[in-house]
């Protein structure tokens, strides 16, 4: 076994390693970009070396500094996690050149797989069935166009070299190819650094369906059950789980088989993913291979009680496979989502910043996280915005589905927005609870499944209240305690003030909206009054292994509530209602309407493309530039119809969050 690892990534996954190598005793070297000198996986790591700027192509994209760290460190291997250059077959060759060992599969097996188009030619010639398209190599614009009005429409344009739904368009119309076949060429280049596309025909609700496979240089090839990833948005996986509540054991035993044999065509080592697009009835088409351990790699191993890292490691020091196909054994079932920092409101915009407060469930036998941030860390712009992975497991997917409710409704981020309230909402959408999801739904139905803003009803604002009071109490006597004169009746926090009987008036904002409450009493006993003669008793009142026990006029109630001197957040099980606490004497609407003759930038990027000028008459919602920011492209449209009267950035630049972009002209 090796005694030391050098680990070619960052964030979650980079932790996920060094956990497993510690068990093993394995000493391990991180890598940092100057973004991330902060960084938990540098901070857990044995030791940390840097390596660039902050850009990925200027630090764990550059083979050649992560090589020099594994020289200066003296590591015997390389485990490159999963995207940067996890599935560059240049890189791995490196590694074998430089004498040391890439925890991976050899360069030759990459080269054969690591591309969509060439994978998918392979299989097409051992007879796997795969779905119509083209995947040559010849990419002239106008030869794309015929090949693409040949296969017939929808069709899907994907990057040959990469995954995570970057490079990736579907063309419902010959007229909407050339400019989706552009976008999709962009950004291919800008995540994986070659501009190469496949074509393939789109099929309509199909299930996303993919087979864990693993070899070792002994010549055993297994596979570990599947893994269903249909709930997806725009190609990203939302929701990942195992086994499939789709898959019967025949159709299980006949895409295993399937998987298991594209790896011994290849001579595959170490672990796979074998990925099919799985029809209505069953008929599945294999869809790509990647060479690499996948995000969603928990649900499999919460299933088989294996770790893939171990195995990852175990068999790449050249030991053999630990179990044999019929030694594995799968218990339960297991779901995964994904926290991002990003706002579901607006088009599941990407943020970034300090994470003020980070809340997440305990772990258990029940509940997994894997993360790579602690609350105080900032979510930059440079890289995915991912925030943790949260997996649950138990006996069977209701009751798993039940475990990910109450997981979820106690997690809270403060500071970037984040799609807690949209995972929540989602996990209790029927075709999810029912398994009947396809990937294609998200997409088509996502009003469904986005969160709103439901009213306040009065005895939620009571519970709000109640909560800031009892955390106002005991911030109270704490401060008093601590201080020179505990005994002083300053300190009894019952509201009292000289000139009035213990009146306190509470300010929150929800909505837009300032609420009011005037609050008498104390120690869980309230009477509260607000707008419109609302009065309301509370009873009782207090925390409760961790919930908040309160009688509001008479009926009973226990919630999660969490309050501090800024905000306070109630959940009543099914729906989160976070409030801000302002001030008695401060609240600012905004300026309504403001922006309408401005085109801003939403976030902190790169401008790709402007397709405007001054002087040009334009319609509302009609693209005018477009951006590049966290690996992924944004659209942007005029906020109205008018004429451009300036343009204030140029292709190449890179702009900061609310960069006046372009203007029109006034008083049209």
């Amino acid at each position: 076994m090796f005694e030391k690892v050098l680990i070619a990534n960052r964030g979650e996954i980079a932790c996920r390693v060094i956990r497993t190598c510690r068990t093993l005793g394995i000493r391990t070297v991180a890598v940092y970009s100057e973004a991330d000198a902060g960084a938990q996986h540098a901070r857990l790591a044995d030791e940390a070396w840097p390596i660039g700027g902050p850009r990925p192509q200027d630090s764990y994209l550059r083979g050649d500094a992560i090589l020099e760290a594994a020289r200066l460190s003296g590591a015997q291997a390389i485990h490159p996690g999963y995207g940067f250059l996890s599935e560059n077959a240049d890189f791995a060759e490196a590694v074998e050149a430089a004498g040391l060992v890439f925890i991976g599969p050899k360069a030759a097996s990459m080269r054969k797989m690591g591309s969509k188009a060439g994978a998918k030619q392979l299989m097409q010639a051992r007879g796997v069935p795969v779905v119509p398209g083209y995947t040559g190599e010849d990419q002239d614009p106008a030869l794309l166009q015929r090949e693409a009005d040949g296969i017939g429409y929808p069709l899907m344009i994907k990057a040959a070299h990469g995954g995570g739904g970057k490079g990736m368009r579907i063309v419902r119309a010959s007229e909407e190819f050339a400019a989706a076949l552009a976008s999709c060429q962009r950004e291919a280049t800008s995540a994986f650094g070659r501009d190469r596309v496949l074509l393939e025909r789109f099929v309509e609700t199909p299930r996303h369906i993919e087979i864990q496979v693993f070899g070792d240089s002994h010549g055993q090839v297994i596979h570990l059950g599947e893994r269903e990833c249909s709930a997806q948005r725009r190609y990203q996986k939302v929701v990942e789980e195992s086994p499939s509540p789709f898959v019967t054991p025949e159709l299980r035993e006949r895409m295993g088989q399937a998987a298991v044999e594209a790896a011994r065509a290849i001579d595959y080592v170490n672990a796979g993913t074998v990925e099919f697009i799985v029809g209505p009835q069953g008929d599945f088409y294999f869809m790509e291979i990647n060479t690499r351990l996948q995000v969603e790699h928990p649900v499999t191993e919460l299933v088989t009680g294996l770790d893939l890292v171990e195995w990852q490691l175990r068999v790449a020091a050249g030991e053999p496979l630990p179990l044999a196909q019929d030694a594995i054994t799968r218990q339960g079932h297991a779901i995964e989502v994904r926290l991002y920092a990003e706002d579901p409101s607006q088009g599941f915009l990407p943020g970034s910043g300090r994470l003020e407060v980070l809340r997440l469930p305990d772990a258990s036998a029940h509940v997994r996280l894997d993360t790579g941030v602690v609350e105080g860390d900032t979510v930059t712009i440079h890289y995915d915005p991912m925030i943790a992975k949260l997996i649950v497991h138990d006996a069977d997917r209701p009751r798993a589905l039940a475990r990910l409710r109450e997981a979820l409704a106690d997690c809270e981020v403060v500071g970037p927005k984040s799609n807690i309230a949209f995972l929540e909402k989602l996990v209790r959408h029927r075709e999810v609870v029912e398994g009947t999801i396809h990937t294609a739904y998200l997409d088509r139905h996502l009003e469904d499944v986005l969160p709103k803003e439901d009213p306040l009803l009065p005895d939620l604002l009571a519970l709000a209240a109640t909560a800031c009071l009892l955390h106002d109490e005991a911030a109270t006597h704490a401060a008093t305690a601590a201080s020179n004169d505990p005994s002083s009746p300053w300190g009894i926090a019952d509201g009292w003030r000289l000139g009035h009987g213990g009146e306190r008036l509470l300010c929150f904002h929800y909505r837009g909206e300032r609420l009011e409450l005037r609050a008498h009493g104390s120690a869980g006993d309230y009477a509260l009054e607000g707008a419109d003669g609302l009065s309301l008793r509370v009873q009782g009142a207090a925390f409760v292994a961790g919930r908040l026990v309160a009688r509001v006029d008479a009926r009973q109630h226990r919630v999660r509530a969490r309050a501090d001197a800024a905000r306070v957040l109630v959940h009543d099980g099914d729906q989160r209602y976070p409030l801000e606490r302002v001030p008695a004497f401060l609240f600012d609407q905004g300026e309504a309407g403001a922006g309408a003759d401005r085109l801003t930038a939403p976030m902190p990027g790169r401008v790709v493309v402007v397709k405007a000028q001054a002087g040009q008459a334009v319609e509302e919602g009609q693209e005018l530039l477009v951006m590049e920011a966290m690996k992924m492209e944004l659209s942007l449209r005029a906020p109205r119809a008018g004429t451009v009267e300036k343009v204030q950035a140029s292709e190449g630049e890179f702009v900061e969050a609310d960069a006046v972009l372009l203007t029109l002209e006034a008083g049209q």
